[in-house]
């Protein structure tokens, strides 16, 4: 079996998909389009709910991180993609287009009217929060750290790292970065990456100590290079200023679209409360029981953290 391609938040393709460049199973999405005209406007997020019903379809904004949202052998997968085709097929709208851009331009992308909703599996930050809304948390992920096998600097978690004087590889713009500062490692000893399979390669190669992002995301790295000299550790909750962070993730809208993220909430609570459900929808992903956000874990607790 050949390995699915290993997108990130930081490499893609540098246009948009035009219709049929995706052809994805009927389970995840009706076409991938380049962004419509009209339809989902700023202006008119009030009514957005009404309006993709009217129009059969919703447009999403994707950065190719497997497994969130990523492209597999020309269809679009991931827990985000088959989450919301879930959800907005329960909502009466059944067809996903899809656009694929850079993390970094997925916000901007959203508020511009590019796209209608954010399908990412994109971590709840306070400062993302004072851009955009969020759904409620479809996902929660602890970090780890995947190191050499052997695990030879003896590490578990950021702030060993800090303590041994361990280089850490991190995404670009990812929050790890911060937890590890948090964490007391050094900048000097931040390497930044642009996507994950370069955060393998670089342990392998001797230029980092560890590679520091989700478990989630680090299990798939494994698991798509299956045989490298590589092991996961075991999950932490990284600690900012006291604050524990889950690294919780969800759909994000525009500011206006109350009424659309609301009808989202409302089905996206029936799959987080039916652990089985939730686990047989992307549990080939990767996403277990563990992975299932807790009742108490509330969007706007995490936005006022």
């Amino acid at each position: 079996m050949s390995r699915p391609p290993l997108l990130d938040r930081r490499r893609f393709l540098t246009r948009s998909l035009g219709i049929g460049t995706l052809v994805a199973a009927p389970a995840l999405l009706g076409a991938c389009t380049r962004t419509d005209v009209g339809g989902g406007s700023p202006e008119g997020d009030a009514d957005l709910l009404a309006e993709l019903r009217r129009q059969g379809h919703v447009r999403i904004g994707f950065a190719g991180e497997a497994p969130y949202g990523f492209q597999d052998g020309g269809e679009l997968a991931g827990e985000a993609p088959t989450l919301h085709w879930e959800i907005f097929t329960a909502l009466g709208v059944g067809e996903l287009r899809a656009t694929l851009t850079e993390f970094g331009a997925l916000v901007p992308g959203l508020l511009a009217g590019r796209f209608d909703v954010v399908s990412a599996g994109m971590a709840i930050t306070p400062e993302r929060c004072a851009k955009v809304i969020f759904s409620e948390p479809e996902f929660v992920s602890p970090a780890a750290l995947m190191v050499r096998a052997g695990n030879p600097k003896g590490l578990s978690d950021l702030r060993s790292c800090g303590e041994k004087g361990a280089r850490v590889g991190v995404l670009t713009a990812a929050v790890e970065a911060s937890y590890a500062k948090a964490a007391g490692v050094p900048d000097g000893s931040v390497r930044t990456l642009a996507k994950q399979q370069d955060g393998l390669d670089a342990l392998l190669a001797g230029r980092i100590d560890a590679f520091a992002l989700t478990a989630i995301s680090l299990r798939w790295l494994a698991r798509t290079n299956q045989g490298a000299a590589v092991r996961v550790l075991e999950p932490f909750v990284p600690t900012v200023d006291g604050v524990a962070r889950y690294s919780p993730g969800g759909a994000v809208f525009r500011p206006g679209a109350t009424a659309l993220r609301d009808a989202f909430d409302t089905e996206l609570a029936k799959i987080t409360g039916d652990p089985d459900r939730y686990v047989g929808l992307i549990g080939k992903y990767g996403f277990t029981e563990r992975e299932v956000p807790p009742r108490t874990l509330r969007t706007a607790d995490l936005c006022a953290a």
